[in-house]
């Protein structure tokens, strides 16, 4: 829904909100947030709030050294587990230079140049999510530990299941921040869940990624718990895998996802760095089902790219991301080698299930990819590879 800036006014003085936090993300896509009063909002949506660039991660060589956050109407929403009375109220921000102009480092700024490169090509994408998290006590002093909450495994249920409740309380906490989770279920390892959610435009995908580890971690607090989304919380356990669902039409409606998949799969590795970019992303490449090979098949089993052709809308699974990765980013490039694939008119090799291609074995690897790829030095701004690289 859109909302104008007098309507936001409106709903302010309605829900008697007394703060506004005004969330970004570093460059690397952890959420960050300034609270502002309601008397502030007009100067927020005018010439944006200021902020110290340097302080923040990845924006630290900003030649103004203070940015300034715009926020986004249409992401308006109330944080559910603060109080009733006085309630507090959240907007995702665009992060601009002085004169307005978007700032180069954000990545919600790279995603919608992507987004406005699709729509140019007549090409629709959306993207779901399949994304998996532990959760572990915590000690008498709050600190996490790496105790799993429970010992149950895939798909079990209560009293084995001990992370049911806690699923359900963040399912309907989402669902009041006007979000749509899909399922969830208890994952293989121990203490270990996951919650999908359906497609959605590419912007408000990651904004919903982004409220989402907000929402788990936040929930998980409250009950006295630590919600891990690393990697490889446990080295002898199953990983945390951010599987994201991938949909593609043209302009005349006709599914595209299958040469959308065949640009990734010849771009994955180029890109690899972006969708793992911590050491222990390539600790969980080879662990339970996580892929190692660049391949694809429709059987659903430990490949890089599950296809499913039977459903009423093709979808494609990309299976190595992790939750560390930064949503917006991750989706922007997966929109260009989408792009690539397209506009290429490029098929998918036969079912691909040999070891003759691999994905990158360490960040070290992955780094070499990307820096030698004229494919990434054309979308992303030097400051953004400097910074992963």
């Amino acid at each position: 829904m859109t909302y104008s800036e007098k309507e936001i006014m409106e709903y302010i003085e309605e829900e008697d909100a007394k703060f506004i936090r005004l969330a970004f993300r570093d460059a690397y896509g952890v959420q960050k947030n300034i609270s502002i009063m309601p008397s502030e909002i007009h100067k927020a949506f005018r010439d944006g709030i200021m902020i110290n660039a340097k302080s923040i991660r990845g924006f630290e060589g900003c030649d103004e050294g203070i940015l300034y956050l715009k926020p986004d109407p249409d992401t308006l929403s109330v944080l559910p587990w603060r109080p009733d009375s006085g309630r507090v109220l959240r907007m995702f921000c665009d992060v601009c230079k002085v004169d307005g102009t978007p700032f180069e480092a954000d990545t919600r700024n790279i995603l919608k140049n992507a987004v406005k490169a699709a729509e140019d090509a007549g090409i629709d994408f959306k993207f779901g999510s399949e994304m998996e998290f532990y959760l572990f006590k915590t000690d008498d002093e709050a600190r996490p530990t790496k105790i799993p909450y429970d010992e149950a495994g895939y798909m079990d249920i209560a009293p084995l299941d001990r992370g049911e409740n806690i699923r359900r309380e963040i399912c309907l906490t989402i669902e009041e921040m006007g979000l749509t989770p899909e399922r969830s279920h208890h994952e293989r390892g121990p203490g270990q869940n996951e919650i999908d959610f359906h497609y959605g435009k590419p912007l408000k995908a990651a904004d919903q990624m982004t409220t989402f580890k907000m929402v788990v971690q936040t929930v998980a607090d409250r009950n006295g718990l630590y919600a891990d989304f690393s990697p490889m919380p446990l080295s002898d356990k199953p990983g945390n895998g951010y599987h994201i669902n991938i949909f593609a039409k043209d302009k005349d409606g006709n599914d595209v996802v299958r040469s959308a998949a065949a640009g990734i799969l010849e771009k994955i590795k180029d890109i690899t760095i972006f969708l793992n970019p911590t050491d222990s992303s390539y600790n969980r490449f080879g662990t339970g089902t996580a892929p190692t090979k660049v391949n694809w098949s429709n059987l659903g089993g430990s490949e890089l790219m599950y296809i499913n052709d039977n459903e009423k809308h093709p979808r494609v699974e990309l299976r190595s991301p992790d939750a560390l990765s930064n949503p917006y980013l991750a989706y922007a490039l997966l929109i260009y080698a989408g792009l690539y694939g397209i506009e290429n008119n490029l098929e998918l090799p036969k079912v691909m299930d040999d070891d003759s291609v691999l994905l990158p074995k360490s960040r070290k690897e992955a780094i070499k990819y990307a820096e030698s790829s004229d494919f990434i030095k054309s979308i992303l701004p030097a400051s953004i590879i400097d910074k992963y690289l």
